[in-house]
């Protein structure tokens, strides 16, 4: 199986309601509050240390089954500055996706220094629903 090193769009930052512990390297988040600061379609975003994908996504990886990854709800809300320079953005809602698998083993992992690794099939799934601003290289192990 091939697997991709993928740099989803940083569409926004951590909020004010995350939970995390600074203690360890990466940081682990236990409650998740993405401040989008400008979004143009894609449907896996992220920002240190944490990823999100669309609802449509999250139903569409599980209809197909996957590794390396868990789902959970996070807060999204959008920044002043964003509603200032997209009036109307509409956003689909978004959850967390959780990544614990083995990069180059399962379909998400993360290597180091914290590249998120996916499989062909998952890059396939989401080229399909639109990652315009991504960034995908080959992941050599």
């Amino acid at each position: 199986m091939q697997y991709f090193k993928i740099w989803p769009n940083v569409a926004g930052g951590i909020g004010e309601n995350t939970v995390l512990d600074r203690s360890v390297h990466p940081p682990i988040v236990t409650r998740l509050h993405y401040v989008v600061e400008g979004w143009f379609g894609d449907v896996i975003v992220t920002t240190f240390p944490s990823f999100l994908v669309t609802q449509e996504t999250q139903h569409a990886l599980q209809e197909m089954g996957f590794s390396g990854a868990t789902f959970a709800e996070a807060e999204v809300t959008i920044s002043e500055e964003c509603e200032e320079d997209q009036p109307g953005l509409q956003l689909p809602p978004f959850v967390w996706l959780k990544v614990n698998g083995k990069a180059g083993r399962d379909d998400f992992g993360v290597a180091m220094p914290f590249r998120l690794v996916i499989s062909r099939r998952i890059l396939d799934l989401l080229e399909s629903l639109g990652i315009p601003f991504a960034v995908v290289e080959p992941y050599e192990q």
